[in-house]
């Protein structure tokens, strides 16, 4: 409000300043108290029209315990960057391929957002089926932990010799 448009400054020469009896516009009892006084009785019309929700609580936490925050990567970042990946160390350029081992750059798992138009050999813990797809049909390999661990260990017989 402006300055000019105050009742204080109208007002000047009278008693109460237009507020009736002298009682009326004295302290916090003519606003029915303080801040958020008197909000869950005489204000509660006013507080569950201009802000719901207030009281209560809404959704829950999970325990940090069951969270798990991966990193993620997409196809289209990898593609994009190519230059500037190989130059951090991040890729490694072959003859006509771009090789790098996600998961000790911190990478958790790769997906399939975006195109493969280079070829890219790549080992990471998780990778969607689609992205395997993409690297694939661009001539690219992605090569999983649990696979390279099943490639390498003879398979057991469950015959006795």
């Amino acid at each position: 409000m402006a300055h000019k448009d105050r009742k204080t400054r109208k007002m000047r020469g009278t008693r109460t300043h237009g507020f009736g009896n002298t009682q009326k516009h004295r302290g916090a009892g003519s606003r029915g108290g303080r801040g958020m006084a008197g909000s869950k009785k005489h204000k509660w019309m006013h507080i569950s029209k201009f802000f719901p929700g207030y009281f209560g609580r809404s959704g829950f936490k999970r325990p940090q315990c069951q969270v798990d925050d991966k990193v993620i990567i997409n196809i289209s970042d990898l593609d994009e960057n190519v230059d500037s990946l190989v130059k951090s160390g991040f890729l490694k350029k072959d003859k006509d391929s771009y090789s790098a081992n996600l998961t000790e750059h911190g990478v958790d798992k790769l997906l399939g957002t975006g195109k493969a138009s280079h070829k890219f050999i790549l080992t990471v813990g998780e990778c969607s089926e689609k992205a395997r797809q993409k690297i694939e049909e661009a001539g690219g390999k992605v090569v999983l932990p649990e696979a390279a661990a099943k490639e390498g260990k003879p398979e057991h017989s469950d015959t006795d010799d």
